[in-house]
């Protein structure tokens, strides 16, 4: 799915500049090819913004089909893209513009922004695009909270409503063609209904169906709860070992914000289970949470599952609370299975050794202030005869993550067997 979605998205850049291309006779001039210049990077902004929303639209095919942690590299990918294209859509713009006007660009820009329709508008789409970017930049999350960072991110859909109107109305592709005016419309609302119902719509009408409430929690170790979830007809969720939900607990302090914790048990027997450790002041809050507390849930997302695998030897490594997405693929994953497991302070330890002594599973776990290092390509050729027919899945903090794929990679694992999803933000 990953490819069939990047070929829709790049056929539907080729279509955006086709309107150009149909628009324009001929470019004279220096002023010419800048307002060209301009007019190209403006559609491609307006439609790449287009594109970006959908993308954190949570469609489950798309988060089931391509991967939520894909998806979003993409979207990041991409933001960067919108923010350069924008920001070139206005100075090609304004320079193109000062040079047929004989004015400079200064002055330029003060007539443009207050005399142009929707210019002004479209100014403060740019501003509010930049400072999106800048916010999501590396070097600036680390600074901020994670919920912090994601109501910021909401302001991106006041930049695309912003800048829409601008399109339609001084974008000469669109200046009497109707066909034009019709795709751009049915672009914008397509992505505006994919927003509604899976962002908004669709968590309130899961969580009025299944009623989810808080049943239990239960302390795992310091800082680390595991919050047991029922509902009604949860088996209807079609939630697969392995796959996470994003989670609204409605409480004075958690009730805002929706975060994405994955299934710490196989769900089943009415109830969904998830082990949070409090690394900030959303999860922090849920190591409080009372029973009888109500639950909106969106998803189940995620394609770490057992459809990724195609042998019947598996090796999963875990590290720190990525251990709970694994935890439900060691009791479920088919044939053979080895876990890698390194923490400082292993969580969930008794029911991983108790799924390994019922199922004849091989269980490694590195714990204590320095863990032992697994992840050497031959540590892991000799904890995993024959690794290289393995499947391997792998969670856990990034640095971790990163170190196990290229391990994995060198003991000779091809690529396409190795599984991994990222819920940095």
């Amino acid at each position: 799915m990953r490819n069939t979605l990047l070929a829709v998205i790049g056929l539907g850049a080729v279509a955006v500049l086709a309107l150009w291309w149909h628009d324009t006779a001929a470019v004279a001039g220096p002023s010419g090819w800048l307002t060209n210049a301009g007019r190209i990077t403006g559609l491609l902004a307006g439609y790449g913004l287009a594109v970006l929303l959908a993308l954190m639209a949570r469609v489950p095919a798309l988060e089931r089909g391509v991967g939520t942690d894909t998806l979003t590299r993409w979207h990041a990918m991409g933001g960067r893209y919108v923010v350069g294209l924008a920001l070139t859509h206005a100075l090609a713009t304004i320079w193109g513009y000062a040079l047929a006007d004989g004015a400079g660009v200064v002055g330029e820009s003060v007539t443009m922004a207050l005399t142009f329709p929707e210019v002004l508008k479209a100014t403060v789409a740019v501003l509010l695009l930049a400072g999106t970017g800048i916010v999501s930049a590396r070097a600036a999350r680390r600074r901020l909270r994670y919920e912090t960072w994601y109501l910021l991110h909401f302001y991106t859909y006041l930049a695309a409503w912003l800048a829409f109107g601008h399109q339609l109305a001084t974008g000469a592709e669109f200046a009497g063609d109707r066909a034009a005016q019709t795709a751009w419309y049915a672009l914008y609302l397509g992505v505006a209904a994919l927003l509604l119902w899976y962002r908004f719509l669709a968590p309130v009408a899961l969580s009025w169906r299944h009623r989810l409430r808080v049943a239990e929690v239960v302390r795992e170790a310091p800082g680390v709860v595991s919050i047991r979830i029922t509902g009604r007809d949860l088996g209807r969720l079609r939630a697969e070992p392995g796959q996470f939900f994003r989670w609204r607990f409605l409480t004075r302090r958690t009730w805002w914000s929706a975060n994405p914790y994955s299934l710490s048990a196989p769900p089943g027997d009415g109830s969904l289970r998830i082990t949070v450790k409090a690394l900030g002041d959303h999860s922090a809050a849920l190591t409080r949470l009372r029973p009888g507390t109500l639950v909106f849930a969106e998803g189940p997302y995620g394609a770490l599952t057992a459809r990724r695998g195609k042998r019947d030897r598996s090796l999963l490594i875990a590290g720190g609370v990525g251990i709970t997405p694994l935890r439900t693929l060691f009791e479920t994953l088919p044939g053979e299975v080895t876990l890698l497991y390194r923490a400082r302070e292993p969580v969930l330890r008794a029911e991983l050794e108790a799924i390994a002594a019922a199922r004849g599973a091989r269980l490694f776990v590195s714990a204590g202030p320095r863990p032992a290092d697994l992840l050497d390509p031959a540590t892991l050729s000799r904890l995993v005869p024959g690794l290289p027919e393995h499947d391997a899945y792998v969670c856990g903090p990034p640095s971790m993550a990163g170190a196990a794929i290229d391990a994995l990679k060198a003991a000779g694992v091809p690529p396409r067997r190795i599984h991994h999803e990222s819920f940095e933000f």
